[in-house]
C-alpha cells in the first residue's frame, strides 16, 4: 500500500485545484491526481477550464474583438490606422502561452502549498481507497477523504457525428488555422455565441442553429432581446426553433439538414461546430464497489454541502448538479475543504454569476423578471441605458442596458442582468448585494465613482423605486 493522505482530490480543474489547495492550506496531507496532458504529451494541471474553455476562448475572444474595434471603430474616436488584417496565427501562438502561464501558475501553487500531484486516472475504490493508473502502472492509495472533480465534457449528437477538422466540439473549434468561409454553429448558448463571435470578427459568415424556441431563456427577456438585437447587428444569423436531424460529409464540406417553422432546411458549411451542451465525466472513475451513487442524469448525487452516498466522499464541479461553472466548482472545492478540516461551511447557490463574453458582454445573477412572476413573486423593476451613462460613452461602448428586479414588498434584490461592455465585471456588485441580502434601496443609497459604467447599476437601482436621475419621465419622490 502506498502513502495515505487526509485528502486525495481526482481531478485538478477549477474544482480540484482550489479544493486541494484550500485543503492543504488547513494543514490537511493532500494529494490531486490528473490525466490531462497537453500536446507535449506532459500531465498538465487546470482541466478543461484552463486548458481547452474559458481560458483559450477568452484569448480568442479578445484578441479577435481588438482587431474588430481597431478596423471598425478607431476612426470613430480619432485614430487612423489604415488597412488592417487578423494573423490568426500569431493569435494561436497567443492564446498557447496564456494556456502555459495558467497551467504552470498552479503547479507551482500546489508545490508552494504542499500538495503531492499524482499522475494519471483516478478511480474510487471501496473504504475510501483510490487506484491511480499512470500509463497502466497502478498504484493505491488510502485517504481518509476524497474529492472527486472531475468535471464535464461536450455532448455529442447522432446527427452530426464529428469528423476529424470539419466537424467538431468547442475545444476543436478553438484550433482553425483560418476562418472558414461559412461556418454553421449548433446551438446558441454560451459556448455557441462565444464561439460564433469569435469566427465572425475573424471573417466567417456565422449561422447559428438553435432548437429552442427561446433566445437565452436564463437571461432576463429584455436583456436577452437586446442581445439578439447587438449580435444580429454584428453579423451573427441566429436561427431559433431550428432542430438539426442530419448531417452529410461531402468533401471539404458538410451538409446540415434541420427543421423550422417552415419544415425541411438544408444549408452547406465548410466548419460546423456541435456545441449543445455537456456531460458529467464519471466514465472510469467508479470502481464497482465504490457505493459512489448516480442520479438518473449521470450526474454524481450529492447534498448541498457536496457530500455523496458514501461518508467522507465527496464530489463537486460539473460533475454534480447545478450550473456548469468554473466558479462555482471552486467554491465547492473551497467549501468541501472547510468541512473536511471541521469548519462550518455551507455555499449560497442563488448568487452565483454567469458571463457571456461577447461583445458586449452579458452578465448576471439570481432570479430574472419571467421566473419570478412564475414563482408567484410579485416583482419591481428597473432599467438603465448604458448610452445614457457618461463614461460608456466616452468608451464609445453606448450598447446595452442594466436591469434590478427587486422584491415588490420587501424591495429585497431577487436578480441583476446586464448587457453592456464589461458586463462580466459589473456583475460583481450584484453578487455581493444578493450575497448580502441587500435591497434596491440599498444600491440606491451607495456612492458610485463617476464617470463609471457602474453607474448605469446604480441608476437601475434607483429606477426600481421610480427616482432614476439620468432618465426622464421618472415619478417624483
Amino acid at each position: 500500500m502506498a502513502d495515505k493522505f487526509d485528502v486525495i482530490v481526482i481531478g485538478a480543474g477549477p474544482g480540484g485545484y482550489v479544493a486541494a489547495i484550500r485543503a492543504a492550506q488547513l494543514g490537511l496531507k493532500t494529494a490531486c491526481v490528473e490525466k490531462w496532458t497537453n500536446k507535449e504529451g506532459k500531465v498538465v494541471h487546470g482541466g478543461t477550464c484552463l486548458n481547452v474553455g474559458c481560458i483559450p476562448s477568452k484569448a480568442l475572444l479578445e484578441t479577435s474583438h481588438k482587431f474588430v474595434e481597431a478596423r471598425d471603430h478607431y476612426d470613430e474616436i480619432g485614430i487612423e490606422v489604415g488597412d488592417l488584417s487578423p494573423n490568426i496565427a500569431k493569435m494561436l501562438e497567443f492564446k498557447e502561452k496564456v494556456i502555459a502561464k495558467n497551467v504552470g501558475g498552479i503547479s507551482a501553487l500546489f508545490k508552494a502549498n504542499g500538495v503531492t500531484a499524482l499522475d494519471g486516472t483516478g478511480k474510487v475504490l471501496s473504504s475510501k481507497q483510490v487506484e491511480v493508473n499512470n500509463g497502466g502502472d497502478k498504484t493505491v492509495y488510502e485517504a481518509d477523504n476524497i474529492v472527486i472533480a472531475t468535471g464535464s465534457v461536450p455532448v455529442e449528437i447522432p446527427p452530426t457525428p464529428l469528423t476529424d477538422d470539419l466537424v467538431v466540439d468547442s475545444s476543436g473549434a478553438l484550433e482553425f488555422t483560418e476562418a472558414p468561409k461559412r461556418l454553421g454553429v449548433i446551438g446558441a448558448g454560451v459556448i455557441g455565441l462565444e464561439l460564433g463571435s469569435v469566427w465572425n470578427r475573424l471573417g466567417s459568415e456565422v449561422t447559428m442553429l438553435e432548437a429552442m424556441d427561446t433566445f437565452l431563456p436564463a437571461v432576463d427577456t429584455a436583456i436577452a432581446k437586446e442581445t439578439q438585437k447587438l449580435l444580429k447587428k454584428q453579423g451573427l444569423d441566429i436561427k431559433l426553433g431550428a432542430r438539426v436531424t442530419g448531417s452529410e460529409v461531402k468533401g471539404k464540406e458538410v451538409v446540415v439538414k434541420y427543421t423550422d417553422a417552415k419544415g425541411e432546411q438544408e444549408q452547406t458549411f465548410d466548419k460546423l461546430i456541435v456545441c449543445v451542451g455537456r456531460r458529467p465525466y464519471t466514465q472510469g472513475v467508479l470502481g464497482e464497489d465504490a457505493g459512489v451513487k448516480l442520479d438518473e442524469r449521470g450526474f454524481i448525487f450529492v447534498d448541498d454541502q457536496c457530500r455523496t452516498s458514501v461518508p467522507g466522499v465527496y464530489a463537486i464541479g460539473d460533475c454534480v448538479r447545478g450550473q456548469m461553472l468554473a466558479h462555482k466548482a471552486s467554491e465547492e472545492g473551497v467549501m468541501v475543504a472547510d468541512i473536511i478540516a471541521g469548519h462550518k461551511a455551507e455555499m449560497n447557490y442563488d448568487a452565483i454569476p454567469c458571463v457571456i463574453y461577447t461583445a458586449p458582454e452579458v452578465a448576471w445573477v439570481g432570479m430574472n423578471e419571467q421566473e419570478a412572476k412564475a414563482a408567484g413573486i410579485e416583482v419591481k423593476t428597473g432599467s438603465f441605458p448604458f448610452s445614457a451613462n457618461g463614461r460608456a460613452l466616452a468608451n464609445n461602448a453606448p450598447d446595452g442596458m442594466a436591469k434590478v428586479i427587486a422584491d415588490a414588498e420587501t424591495d429585497r434584490i431577487l436578480g441583476v442582468h446586464i448587457v453592456s461592455q464589461h458586463a462580466g465585471e459589473l456583475i460583481a456588485q450584484g453578487v455581493i448585494a444578493m450575497e448580502f441580502g441587500s435591497s434596491a434601496e440599498d444600491l440606491a443609497l451607495t456612492c458610485y465613482a463617476h464617470p463609471s459604467t457602474s453607474e448605469a447599476v446604480h441608476e437601475a437601482a434607483l429606477a426600481v423605486g421610480g427616482h432614476a436621475i439620468h432618465m426622464a419621465n421618472r415619478k417624483k419622490r
